[in-house]
């Protein structure tokens, strides 16, 4: 498993990832991993994916051979991820059972991704969200969203806030560790932080 963090301030939006990886007890850290980084990009997108380490190179080699893909909004990757998911399964051999209960076949991914139009994340009952400030996925994401909550106020970079998340991580977390990668895109505008009081 991993954490990896997505923020969103002050016209910049930030994904940072931990490098570790995990099977089981055995702990593979950056050192030992030509291809530790967890983040890719795709579309105009950076994406970082927890769970399975398979999902990444799968879902690089799919997002490299489907050109129609749009992740710039939460509609479009609704719909992207739509059109990935037979690809998934017919060309990749995805497993699509998770529970006998769920509504849909499951894509198997949780992801993080930015772009210039925010920053979003996806699951993998293909739900999209759009977060307004910050949100965390992974073994180490309750520390970082706790992190992220007492630092959005504090710091004013997006980066700093994502780094600190994940470093906090790597600290709790026994499926987080050090070094971190980290990607930072200007916003094309800034949205105003939604408070609910």
């Amino acid at each position: 498993m991993s954490t990896i963090v997505a923020v969103r301030k002050n016209g910049i939006a930030c994904i940072a990832a931990d490098t570790l990886t995990t099977f089981g007890d055995t702990r593979q850290s950056a050192g030992y991993d030509a291809a530790h980084d967890k983040i890719f990009s795709s579309h105009d997108s950076h994406i970082g994916i927890v769970g399975s380490a398979a999902h990444q190179m799968v879902l690089e080699s799919a997002c490299e051979q489907m050109d129609e893909l749009d992740f710039l909004g939460r509609r479009a990757i609704f719909e992207s991820f739509l059109k990935l998911h037979p690809v998934l399964k017919e060309k990749y051999f995805l497993n699509p059972k998770e529970d006998e209960d769920d509504a849909y076949e499951s894509t198997q991914i949780d992801a993080l991704l930015i772009n210039r139009r925010g920053i979003f994340g996806v699951f993998s009952l293909r739900e999209v969200f759009e977060y307004t400030r910050f949100w965390a996925i992974g073994a180490g994401s309750e520390f970082a969203l706790g992190a992220m909550e007492a630092l959005y106020d504090r710091l004013d970079a997006a980066e700093a806030i994502a780094r600190e998340a994940v470093a906090v991580s790597a600290s709790f977390n026994a499926s987080t560790g050090l070094p971190l990668t980290c990607y930072c895109v200007s916003l094309d505008e800034t949205k105003p932080e939604v408070m609910l009081t």
